[in-house]
């Protein structure tokens, strides 16, 4: 049986990203399995895949904050001995950033990754015995699926990525009443989709009988979700949820429609139909990628401009914060989900 030790510790949507290849190896080499070096939050996503057999949680950030207690407690001493301990036949890190290779340094050879061409940091692939070429301006699920097959040794498959997390249950179409979620939170102010264009989307769904519900991670959020929902019957802002629960009910719900977010990644990972919104941010490098999920960019004449905050100076999208997403109005956005529903029907 091969074992493989794997490192890709964060983000979410990194961490999703990875899953295609962990299901392309346990097709192409039976028996295989994983143990997977990863940040705390995530260790249920990473777990719950059929290939994986253990999961090392870690801590890097709070670690680095908190060194000595880290060694007083002895989580780091516990946790190095995990990674360092013999008989994995493949180390891969599928990350190459400085951080994750401080981690691959402390397991025992052979280590793969990427070389210092094709790592986001190039320093990455210094600890490497077997740096390897993956061609940038793929999309991430791509780079990691050729990253895996040239370290372990079988051939690219071609086939739509499969995260191997199961749903009980193919999505409902939105031709009868579904449940729907609406990914609304994000981090950079550019790729949020304007709340008003929420509030029409939220009123839509519930006209067409469908159940809206609206996930927060921080008092903004929950602020913003509710504003949504007020007064519609059909919208329901969650309680706090674990990502545990969350996935739990995202692997049950029917739709989505997401912003450039982890959770729109989990959501497509998830099997649901839907939407991911893309303004300031590349969908051919980081779009949702699924059996039944698409990604639609704004048609804009800065867009993708990879910035946090807007510069755009020009006459068009005045009346919409940012203005790239006024080329992505709600009905756009609700006829490309129900064309998205009927595709995956058929």
């Amino acid at each position: 049986m091969t074992r493989v030790l794997l490192i890709k510790t964060s983000s979410m949507g990194d961490v999703i990203h990875t899953l295609p290849a962990l299901t392309d190896a346990a097709r192409a080499l039976p028996g295989i399995r994983f143990d997977w070096v990863v940040e705390e939050a995530f260790a249920d996503i990473a777990a719950r895949h059929p290939a994986v057999d253990k999961v090392i949680p870690c801590a890097l950030r709070r670690w680095r904050k908190h060194p000595w207690r880290a060694r007083r407690t002895g989580e780091w001493r516990a946790f190095r001995e995990q990674v360092s301990a013999p008989g994995y036949d493949a180390v891969i890190d599928a990350q190459g950033l400085v951080k994750s290779a401080f981690v691959t340094r402390l397991a025992q050879p052979p280590r793969f990754g990427l070389d210092r061409n094709s790592a986001r940091e190039g320093l990455s692939a210094r600890v490497l015995d077997h740096p390897l070429p993956v061609a940038r301006g793929q999309h991430a699920i791509a780079r990691v699926r050729e990253l895996f097959a040239r370290a372990l040794g079988y051939d690219l498959p071609t086939s739509a990525p499969d995260y191997g997390l199961p749903r009980p249950a193919a999505p409902c179409p939105l031709t009868q009443p579904a449940e729907i979620v609406f990914c609304h939170g994000t981090t950079w102010p550019t790729k949020h989709y304007p709340e008003d264009f929420w509030r029409l989307l939220a009123e839509r769904a519930c006209r067409a009988g469908h159940q809206v519900h609206l996930p927060w991670g921080n008092d903004v959020e929950r602020e913003r979700a509710e504003r949504i929902a007020e007064g519609l019957a059909g919208c329901e802002v969650l309680p706090a949820m674990s990502l545990s629960a969350l996935t739990d009910a995202f692997l049950r719900w029917d739709a989505f429609v997401a912003v450039d977010t982890g959770l729109a990644h989990l959501a497509a990972a998830a099997g649901m139909t839907g939407v991911g919104l893309y303004g300031p941010t590349d969908p051919a490098l980081t779009g949702v990628l699924g059996l039944r999920a698409r990604s639609l960019s704004a048609r804009f004449p800065c867009a993708p401009c990879v910035q946090e905050r807007c510069t755009y100076r020009g006459e068009l999208g005045q009346d919409v914060t940012p203005p790239c997403f006024s080329s992505l109005p709600p009905e756009t956005v609700w006829l490309a989900l129900l064309d998205a529903s009927v595709e995956a029907a058929g």
